[in-house]
Order: C-alpha cells, then structure tokens, then sequence
C-alpha cells in the first residue's frame, strides 16, 4: 500500500475541528469554576487546571490563541475533565429533580420537573449521538475513554 493512500485514509475531522471542541471543552471546565462577581477567568482557569490536572497555559492558548493542532494526551485529558464535569452536572440536576419532585404538587412544581425532565432527555440524545459518533467510538477503544458509561 502507497503511503498517499494510507494518508487518504486517516479521520475525516480536521485538526481545526478538533482544536475547536477541545477550545468548547477547555470553556465550559472554566466557565463551571467561575465563581462569580469578583472571580476572575485568570482565577478560574486556574482553579480548573488544578481541579483537573490540565495544563494551564492549553486552557488559556485554546482561549485566547488557538493553536493549529493539539497534543492527543491534552485532548484526551480535557475530554475526561469534560465528562466529570458534565457528569456531575447531570447528576446534580438528578438529585434536584427528586427533592423538586417531593414537594407539593402545583403549576411551578410541575413546570420546573418538566423542563428538569426535558433537559435530562436532551442530555440523554447528545449522549447517544456522540456515542455513535465513528470518530467518538474509535477514540474511546483506543484512548481509554471509554469511562463515561
């Protein structure tokens, strides 16, 4: 087999899409450690390198100057820190849905268990589309991400 041909072959998605999901990543594990009024993004972002064991200067570079490509073990590390975040996120809506649920039936109960309801529905077809996602799947038998299920 030419070496043209096996170049031909490889994954479809470009190295400018894979740094843009790892910027939306890198955003959202910052965006989480915001703490608020008074909190800076420079407090944050280092809040979460810390929290997650990422490299500080990958979360600001995917903010500020996106680099032209990524390192595999950074992508990998900051997919993992996303899927502990957002499985946190998921789990507290969970929790919130059962004490929102225990309270006495009325017109905003009722509205905030549906849309509770609807965005764990939602999160549960984003779910499934990424795991039937090629590229996703590939990257989760040989990566090891497979940690999420």
């Amino acid at each position: 087999m030419r070496k043209d041909s096996l170049l031909a072959e490889q994954k479809p998605m470009t190295d400018i899409s894979v740094v843009d999901e790892a910027a939306t990543w890198a955003d959202l594990l910052v965006r989480r450690e915001h703490r608020g009024p008074g909190d800076t993004i420079d407090a944050a972002r280092s809040r979460a390198a810390r929290k997650h064991k990422l490299p500080e200067q990958a979360l600001w570079a995917l903010r500020y100057r996106k680099p032209k490509d990524i390192a595999g073990s950074i992508y990998r590390s900051l997919y993992r820190a996303y899927l502990a975040e957002t499985q946190t996120m998921e789990a507290k809506i969970a929790e919130n849905l059962k004490l929102i649920e225990a309270l006495p039936a009325g017109p905003a109960r009722d509205r905030m268990v549906a849309q509770l309801a609807r965005f764990q529905a939602d999160r549960t077809n984003e779910t499934q589309a990424a795991e039937a996602n090629p590229r996703r799947r590939s990257t989760d038998r040989t990566g090891g991400l497979n940690d999420h299920s």
